[in-house]
């Protein structure tokens, strides 16, 4: 399942890139891209496990910026 989700937080690319690395590990995720301009996130996942990937991803993106937050739809 694809979904996007809204940012809020994410002051650059370089950010951007190692929470997309970071993300693309987790149990579960098919692929992932993060847009620092846009501030979007768009993440291919298990449908199953997208809550608590979603919940895991929200985590790896404080750990790398504290600013950064992961926004519903």
């Amino acid at each position: 399942m694809k979904k996007t989700y809204r940012m809020n937080g994410v002051d650059c690319a370089n950010c951007a890139l190692k929470m997309e690395t970071e993300i693309a590990k987790l149990d579960g995720v098919n692929s992932c891209s993060i847009s620092f301009v846009m501030q979007k996130l768009t993440i291919d996942a298990d449908s199953e496990k997208l809550d608590s990937i979603i919940e895991k991803a929200s985590a790896v993106c404080k750990r790398i910026d504290r600013h950064a937050e992961i926004l519903s739809k």
